[in-house]
């Protein structure tokens, strides 16, 4: 008797295929989006957040995009319960969840991040930590309230940036991904609004992207020349939901150029609503127009499967389950490469698994309860 296998969903079709980011070949095109979980006291990950993120690489997410974690400059972060990446306990933490994603048949990137001017005086780990920037400022037209960083300054903050980056290869990452967006330091430089600087690292774009492609080049310094460095990036900022680094292509060209001669693999275009077109006179969103830019492979992201953005969700709403169809028919075009799940994966570990064997009736609306435990 013959055995003939059901053809698989289109779903599965397009999600299924490998991708190569670099020297390393991702098994799927889902990503996990980085997303700030607070449960690492001491900044150091344990073993539910090595659960949290297996359970996920098991039931079908081909790369795992951790949620930020501070670099080691005292003025990186505000929290601690947000991991850290630097420190021998917190070392020790990451590598048992790589090598517990690895097990589960993923691939795991660190997000290495520092907020920048979003830090509030004596917050912990480090409270006496002055809040830095380019220019001391939060927002766009706001007073100063921290300090504009000095030649010295930058150069710290770029080594813990590389240090991290070195540390992530060694303890078995599979890459890194910078967190340049959302109005934290390195998307503060390179938003005029935050960047009034008028040395080398402020004016038109390309000067306010130095910062950031240094920082991108003293990374791929320290790292093996196949390990894949990320950068992400956004239009909006947490402080300025409608604020825009680029009003044209030519301007956003001006931005991306830099950060890929620096070294720059693939990029990250954060968006709140995927299927939204960036520019007038195109369908392209911003992942279309990075890969269109650039001719690097980019992951997008911005409300996948849900249909309210993430904003509702801080406001303590819910999203009910949206198709992805449209997401599917651009993915086939080649439009942009892989896609990150934010919050459907938050709310549910089983939706890749769920989407690849086309179980669309089993995928669970969006509760914001979700935030408040790791499951």
């Amino acid at each position: 008797m013959t055995v003939t296998t059901p053809p698989a969903s289109r779903a599965a079709q397009i999600l299924s295929r490998p991708i190569a980011l670099n020297g390393v070949t991702v098994p799927n095109r889902i990503a996990m989006a980085p997303m700030t979980r607070m449960f690492s006291p001491g900044g150091i990950p344990g073993e539910d957040v090595l659960s949290y993120y297996a359970r996920r690489a098991a039931a079908g997410v081909g790369l795992i995009v951790t949620e930020g974690t501070y670099v080691g400059h005292d003025s990186a972060g505000q929290s601690d319960r947000v991991p850290r990446f630097h420190g021998e306990e917190q070392l020790t933490g990451w590598a048992k969840v790589a090598e517990a994603v690895h097990a589960a048949g993923g691939t795991i990137m660190p997000q290495l991040w520092h907020i920048g001017m979003v830090r509030k005086q004596g917050e912990p780990p480090f409270a006496d930590a002055p809040a830095v920037g380019p220019s001391g400022l939060t927002t766009e037209g706001a007073e100063p309230t921290g300090k504009s960083m000095t030649r010295q300054d930058l150069d710290d903050v770029i080594a813990a940036f590389a240090q991290a980056a070195a540390d992530a290869e060694r303890i078995g990452f599979d890459g890194i991904e910078l967190h340049g967006a959302h109005g934290y330091l390195l998307d503060q430089f390179l938003w005029a609004g935050t960047n009034h600087r008028t040395d080398a690292y402020g004016g038109d774009p390309v000067a306010r992207t130095r910062f950031a492609a240094e920082i991108v080049a003293a990374v791929r310094e320290r790292v093996s020349p196949d390990f894949p460095v990320l950068f992400r990036y956004s239009q909006w900022k947490q402080q300025d939901y409608g604020a825009r680094l680029a009003e044209t292509p030519a301007e956003l060209e001006a931005i991306l150029a830099p950060l890929a001669a620096a070294g720059v693999d693939a990029f990250h275009a954060s968006t709140r609503r995927y299927w939204m077109p960036e520019f007038e006179g195109s369908d392209l969103n911003l992942a279309g127009w990075t890969k269109k830019l650039t001719g690097k492979p980019v992951i997008t992201v911005g409300s996948v499967g849900l249909d309210g953005d993430f904003i509702s969700a801080f406001q303590g709403k819910g999203s009910l389950v949206k198709g992805i169809d449209n997401l599917l028919d651009r993915l086939e075009a080649e439009e942009f490469d892989m896609v990150a799940v934010g919050r459907a994966l938050l709310q549910d570990p089983e939706w890749a698994a769920k989407v690849l064997a086309d179980r669309f009736d089993d995928l669970k609306p969006y509760d914001p309860a979700a935030l408040k435990s790791l499951s």
